[in-house]
């Protein structure tokens, strides 16, 4: 597969706000839960996906795992596996959950359902393979931190990625609009 110029400026650009983000402690939102905070740092790799395809979200999140495992703030993102692999596939799920919602009933809330998609896919990616690998005692610690900690991420998730798709496509319209009237 070849990517675009444009699929290759959005991987760079979407890249390069996920690592802002975790540089500057922005990409992580304080929820009450026991983790006490909410990763809003795949929500440019969804993006990514819903606006370019599975192609260019699976770069941005390549760029996320990569920033989580040389960022390791624990050892189960210490480990390249955990931190990568589940990072790669948000955007493959978020686009393909997207696809599919925008051509029925639920079209309004595709990227939403979207950001979904990608969210409990890196949740349960880590999370499963955390287990797996020993970094968590059993599929019951892994459930309960899918419970207190995956829920609140894909609410912020849904939320910030309908928003930001709709205003984002909103001001493509606005764009071609203009465009167009410039060569009436």
């Amino acid at each position: 597969m070849k990517l675009s110029p444009k699929q290759m400026a959005v991987s760079g650009l979407l890249g390069g706000l996920t690592v802002v983000l975790g540089l500057t402690g922005l990409g992580f939102i304080p929820v009450p839960t026991a983790a006490g905070r909410a990763t809003i740092m795949h929500i440019p790799v969804i993006l990514a996906a819903i606006l370019e395809g599975p192609l260019t979200g699976a770069m941005v999140g390549l760029i996320f795992g990569l920033f989580s495992f040389l960022q390791a703030a624990s050892p189960i993102t210490a480990d390249p596996l955990v931190a990568i692999l589940p990072r790669l596939l948000i955007g493959p799920a978020a686009w393909l959950v997207f696809r599919w919602a925008r051509r029925g009933i639920f079209q309004p809330v595709a990227p939403s359902l979207g950001a979904a998609a990608g969210t409990l896919v890196k949740t349960m990616g880590v999370l499963g393979l955390a287990v797996l690998r020993g970094y968590l005692p059993d599929i019951r610690a892994a459930l309960v931190i899918a419970a207190t900690h995956g829920i609140p991420e894909v609410l912020v998730a849904m939320i910030l990625a309908g928003a930001l798709f709709r205003a984002l496509k909103s001001r493509k319209e606005e764009e071609e609009h203009d465009s167009a009237d410039r060569y009436r």
